[in-house]
């Protein structure tokens, strides 16, 4: 058990090889302020930003996504996370699915799985067919130039994580009943494959890392050290401009504050 932090104000790292609470927040807090500069700017230009996130199970998808929509407009930051294909979906061009939630103008779409699951999980899981994962190797890149020719910023990150670190996240899961559904019966099979996994990724990186849509590989080891390398990435990616924030006069309210009232049969709890 590492050392929390004491009341001294002394940061110490909740794991020996972690990084600290209190030391992880120090650091997101201009992050997040500066991913709120370029939620201006996509509002001032029109520009539309699409963020893929992939990796294994346990890698830590979900908490970076969260990072970074945590302090964004939900109307403006949109986290897409679809589950299984419907009977319909299943006989539609496969990107079909995907296409509804790209970003309008002003907007950033950040994909918790994407169009990879073809690549990954349906392949290694049987749930699709080589002829079909074939398909989409090829016309994936396509797919990614239409996006980029039409004036989406486009970045994917592929969070990369040790079967040991992965193996502790599934225990701690397990462990846990606030966090026990995230663990499914796909996930314990997933246990069994993480060499399978490895060959469906490499043949995903060398057929889909392209010049005008690259793969950037995280390390997500260490979670908190992943998100905070991610988060700068994606700033460093974005064109500079810098969009003065507008600024809102609040006046004195010109009277003292009135409390609620209320007439009739409902009573407050």
């Amino acid at each position: 058990m590492g050392k929390k932090e004491t009341k001294s104000g002394a940061r110490d790292k909740d794991k020996s090889d972690g990084l600290g609470k209190a030391d992880y927040e120090d650091q997101l807090e201009p992050l997040q302020l500066a991913l709120n500069g370029v939620a201006r700017w996509l509002q001032h230009t029109g520009k539309r930003l699409v963020v893929v996130v992939e990796g294994r199970d346990t890698a830590g998808k979900g908490g970076v996504i969260s990072a970074i929509a945590d302090t964004l407009n939900p109307r403006q930051c949109h986290v897409v996370a679809l589950g299984k294909p419907s009977e319909a979906e299943r006989t539609q061009w496969y990107f079909q699915r995907y296409v509804p939630h790209l970003p309008s103008a002003g907007e950033i779409v950040l994909f918790d799985r994407s169009w990879y699951n073809r690549a990954g999980v349906e392949r290694v899981m049987g749930f699709c067919t080589e002829e079909q994962v074939a398909a989409f190797l090829k016309q994936a890149p396509l797919f990614e130039r239409m996006l980029v020719d039409d004036g989406i910023l486009l970045l994917k990150y592929w969070l990369t994580v040790d079967q040991a670190q992965q193996e502790e996240r599934f225990a701690e899961r397990a462990a846990d009943p606030l966090k026990r559904w995230k663990l499914s019966p796909i996930d314990m099979t997933a246990r069994e494959k993480y060499a399978d996994y490895t060959q469906a990724r490499h043949a995903m990186l060398e057929a889909t890392h392209t010049r005008h849509a690259p793969w950037t590989l995280v390390d997500f080891n260490d979670q908190r050290r992943g998100r905070l390398a991610l988060i700068r990435h994606l700033l460093e990616a974005t064109p500079e401009y810098t969009v003065p924030e507008t600024q809102v006069e609040f006046p004195p309210l010109g009277h003292p504050p009135l409390n609620e009232q209320f007439k009739g049969p409902p009573k407050p709890i």
